[in-house]
């Protein structure tokens, strides 16, 4: 959260990777009509959903954040959902361009252990007081809102330990992409075919 992954994930779509946005399929596991919504409103109750039907996902987020047991608890109901229509994305892929370098961009790959299926894993972090600076300027929230959900997540130190590849943000947009196109060559001559 706030440490630049959607900066790295459109710098390597730029470069020809396939990327799948995590937090894109987590919104349509919850559609209208969806098996997701029905789980999570059997879950949570019919108060997270909008008159016109789609999960208020404010409500969702302040009640799931402010409470670690009902935010494990809608992981474990979504991550399943989001897990399967991923590797259905990622198969097709693979199918049409089995060769080719297809990146799942997520907060949660490690902490949910979704990052076990990949054949790399790439960390994207930054130094924690801009990270903080981020979150509270993106999210328009105080120091301690911003604090509170940057600690739903593991922490980076945690994460850099299991990275195959790291790509530190703390330096701006050109110093990024630099090194998010030094990994790309890595991960090119590697040729991996399914890589986070």
């Amino acid at each position: 959260m706030g440490v630049g992954k959607s900066f790295v994930s459109r710098v390597l779509a730029e470069l020809g990777c396939r990327v799948l946005d995590a937090d894109q399929t987590a919104r349509e596991v919850v559609e209208p009509g969806s098996g997701g919504l029905r789980a999570v409103t059997d879950a949570f109750g019919r108060e997270i959903i909008r008159a016109d039907g789609t999960l208020d996902r404010e409500k969702l987020g302040a009640l799931v954040f402010a409470h670690e047991d009902k935010r494990l608890l809608l992981n474990s109901i979504l991550h399943p959902y989001i897990i399967s229509k991923q590797d259905e994305l990622l198969g097709e892929w693979e199918v049409q361009e089995p060769n080719g370098i297809a990146v799942v961009d997520a907060a949660l790959m490690i902490e949910s252990g979704g990052y076990k299926r990949f054949d790399k894993l790439i960390v994207v972090q930054c130094d924690p007081e801009e990270q903080l600076r981020r979150v509270m300027t993106r999210n328009d929230l105080t120091r301690e809102q911003a604090e509170q959900r940057i600690r739903t997540q593991m922490p980076q130190e945690e994460k850099k330990k299991l990275a195959d590849y790291l790509i530190d943000t703390t330096g701006g947009f050109e110093a990024t992409r630099e090194l998010t196109g030094e990994v790309y060559e890595e991960l090119r001559r590697v040729g991996g075919s399914k890589t986070h």
